[in-house]
């Protein structure tokens, strides 16, 4: 291959997410992270498309994410809030220079060397590729735990692709062959009935004795699943986390905790997360209406087509112990929940309190828990995840009307 192909070839394999309006309705989810930082299925939307491609990946994301976040210099761009698939990757690999690919409205993925990637009206000049195929794309938070069976199905085939799994623990039941089980995955004395989905066990994964697991499930690296927990299927549980209880159908980005009993369903959670013992979240109502979640650029609760819809929780957001969380909660990033009884269905981010009423969450104070919490996960609260969450805490005054 001659430098001018091989130059190329290598541009082809850096890639850059970018965010679209998918991120103002994915809110509170990614007040924290671009949209392509989600997890669902096992691996985050960026992960995903890096692992189809080969490639190296970057974002373009609001300016105040962008440090933590950045892009780097490549010439594929796609669409964050977009799932790769095999008909997908085979459309992108397609596009020549200056060529978008599109379906309706939406840009999906487009070549360019010479423009700003910050300004995508200028699309307007590029080649119009029709892309026909149904893919997966995440528009409200709900679309993650809806899609979660189907990309983890995805997810365990590419991950998994010609490796074999690790031997675990001759006590524990395997009902089906969809397991795989990462070197140092550890459980004993548990079942994992993998005839209704995939089983997935990260890397130093652990399961504790008395387990039930029912697939489509993902427990990724560094993760625990506490004795006793049943587990239903079409559940993620991210990495450095540990659950207990009864979860069914929910998605953990990771490093958080709901390590006690209590039921989570139907569930979306951040990153740095707890939810307290025995609390529970409802994701049926009484009268089996539709459930509404809170929407933050209506600032309304907006209809969500679905009769199961349990709890959406942001980054940093934590609940003490036998909190009750009504269908369709939405708790912002660093709420702070206790306290008898059902607090409301929007719980503003920075707020502190229940359903005996809410006051502001300090950012002073939130910094101080957060940075304990970093400590004990060996880590520093640097000063750019400060700035971000500082960011946030003015972003989202007009919310907090207590």
């Amino acid at each position: 291959m001659h430098c001018s192909g091989l130059f190329l070839f290598l541009l082809l394999m850096k890639i850059n997410l970018f965010d679209d309006k998918a991120w103002l309705s994915l809110r509170p989810l990614t007040l924290t992270r671009p949209v392509a930082d989600l997890r669902l299925g096992i691996l985050t939307i960026a992960e995903k498309w890096a692992k189809y491609l080969e490639a190296d990946f970057g974002f373009i994301t609001q300016g105040y994410l962008q440090t933590k976040y950045p892009s780097i210099n490549a010439s594929l761009y796609i669409n964050g809030a977009v799932c790769p698939d095999e008909k997908l990757i085979a459309a992108v690999h397609k596009l020549n220079a200056e060529e978008v690919l599109i379906k309706e409205d939406m840009v999906i993925a487009y070549r360019t060397e010479k423009i700003d990637l910050d300004k995508l009206h200028a699309l307007t000049q590029f080649k119009n590729i029709n892309y026909l195929a149904a893919f997966t794309h995440i528009q409200y938070p709900e679309d993650i735990f809806k899609n979660n069976h189907a990309e983890l199905v995805k997810d365990f085939a590419i991950i998994t692709k010609g490796r074999k799994s690790a031997t675990l623990s001759s006590t524990n039941t395997f009902l089906g062959d969809q397991f795989f089980a990462e070197e140092g995955a550890k459980a004993e004395c548990s079942t994992f009935n993998s005839l209704h989905g995939p089983i997935y066990l990260g890397k130093n994964a652990e399961v504790w004795e008395g387990c039930h697991i029912r697939g489509s499930f993902a427990l990724c690296d560094n993760s625990q699943v506490k004795m006793g927990a049943k587990i239903y299927g079409q559940t993620t549980i991210g990495p450095h986390s540990r659950v207990g209880g009864e979860i069914n159908n929910a998605v953990i980005w990771g490093y958080s905790s709901k390590g006690h009993e209590g039921y989570l369903g139907n569930a979306v959670l951040g990153q740095w997360c707890n939810i307290g013992a025995d609390s529970n979240n409802s994701n049926l109502k009484n009268n089996y209406a539709e459930v509404r979640l809170w929407d933050y650029e209506k600032e309304s609760f907006r209809k969500t087509g679905l009769q199961f819809c349990g709890l959406i929780m942001a980054d940093h957001a934590k609940c003490a112990i036998n909190m009750m969380f009504n269908t369709g909660t939405v708790a912002g990033v660093s709420a702070n929940i206790f306290g008898a009884g059902f607090p409301r269905n929007f719980i503003p981010d920075f707020a502190w309190g229940g359903a005996h009423g809410f006051e502001v969450y300090a950012l002073t104070k939130m910094l101080e828990t957060a940075e304990k919490v970093f400590e004990r996960r060996a880590m520093v609260l640097d000063e750019v995840e400060k700035a971000i969450l500082a960011h946030v805490f003015e972003e989202t005054k007009r919310y907090r009307r207590f």
